[in-house]
């Protein structure tokens, strides 16, 4: 089969196409033709050697992916051959087959097309994990969400509305402002050119945010222990902005606020069977329409590292997916 494979640590472009074997399915496994796969900030970092996890070399990034089911491994239930289904297998995405865990593939709706079926499960399995388990966020609370065009970002705005929260956004420039708004944004901050912090503060009474969204850190960070409400809560999703904050402790004294970590990929291995209550409950909004994940822009596999130079340079929007069959 064909396959995008990292032989080394470094940027999108020592990336290869190769002709490399078929995985084996295994029990509890199953097999999928690849249709579409989601691009994720974590793939860039795997490739160049500074995610947690460092798979032997040769390795294809791609954390998800969409397509059908070829085969199925001894003591998988309720997956069978033909079946459209999403999944979370960690590496090995871009290319043609993937093996993955049957208890981190889905099948998926009749009207959810691939490509946004590639791009579900690891952006919308944190994130419901970040809001609803981590979080508790109620009806009626203030959400702020940084980075609200991106791909996580987006799914926050959306997921964090249809639970009925006033949500404010962060972006970085105006032309994210519209995109931000279709998903249901209350209000967007341009932090280019205005305070996040005295903006929500303006926005909410001065009473700040209930639960922040941060998959961005540094400033950000900076910005939400200073406009957080009294016994608000702070999500630690990443760090897109490349510097991990120090907390001021004092700032969480004062206010009385939680600073809560979200690591959905432990989350689900640990719990894998509240992980699939979650994922039942998200793709019965995708079936009712509630939501409607975003695809931003598609690239075929083999210009997989411009797909990464695009998620890099921040320029785009909701997901990208990379196409291996139409």
């Amino acid at each position: 089969m064909k396959a995008l494979v990292c032989k080394e640590f470094g940027e999108p472009d020592i990336l290869v196409m190769e002709d490399v074997a078929e995985p084996t399915v295994t029990a509890g496994t199953v097999k999928i033709e690849v249709h579409s796969v989601g691009l994720n900030f974590p793939d860039t970092l795997m490739i160049a050697g500074k995610y947690q996890m460092k798979p032997p070399f040769p390795f294809s990034p791609g954390m998800e992916s969409s397509g059908i089911i070829t085969e199925v491994g001894e003591g998988v239930e309720g997956l069978a051959v033909g079946d459209r289904v999403m999944a979370n297998h960690g590496v090995g995405g871009f290319a043609e087959y993937v093996v993955a865990p049957a208890e981190g593939t889905y099948k998926i709706p009749d009207n959810m097309p691939y490509d946004q079926a590639a791009g579900f499960p690891v952006t919308y399995g944190t994130t419901y994990h970040a809001l609803v388990d981590r979080g508790d966020l109620k009806k009626g609370e203030v959400l702020l969400v940084h980075g609200a065009a991106g791909g996580v970002g987006l799914n926050a705005v959306e997921l964090g509305k249809a639970l009925g929260a006033t949500v404010i956004g962060t972006v970085g420039s105006d032309e994210k402002m519209d995109i931000v708004r279709k998903y249901g944004a209350d209000h967007v901050i341009n932090y280019s050119t205005e305070s996040i912090k005295d903006r929500v503060k303006e926005l909410t009474g001065g009473k700040g945010a209930d639960v922040i969204y941060d998959p961005v850190g540094g400033d950000a960070f900076d910005q939400s222990m200073r406009c957080i409400n009294w016994e608000g809560r702070l999500l630690v999703i990443g760090f897109a902005s490349g510097r991990i904050a120090q907390m001021p402790t004092n700032l969480a004294l004062l206010k009385g606020c939680s600073v809560i970590g979200v690591f959905w990929g432990e989350f689900a291995r640990r719990t894998p069977e509240k992980n699939r209550a979650n994922f039942n409950a998200m793709l019965d909004m995708v079936k009712k329409g509630d939501i409607n994940p975003h695809v931003s822009t598609h690239f075929p596999l083999e210009q997989g590292a411009d797909a990464m130079k695009a998620l890099l340079s921040r320029k785009t929007t909701g997901k990208v997916i990379i196409t291996v069959k139409d």
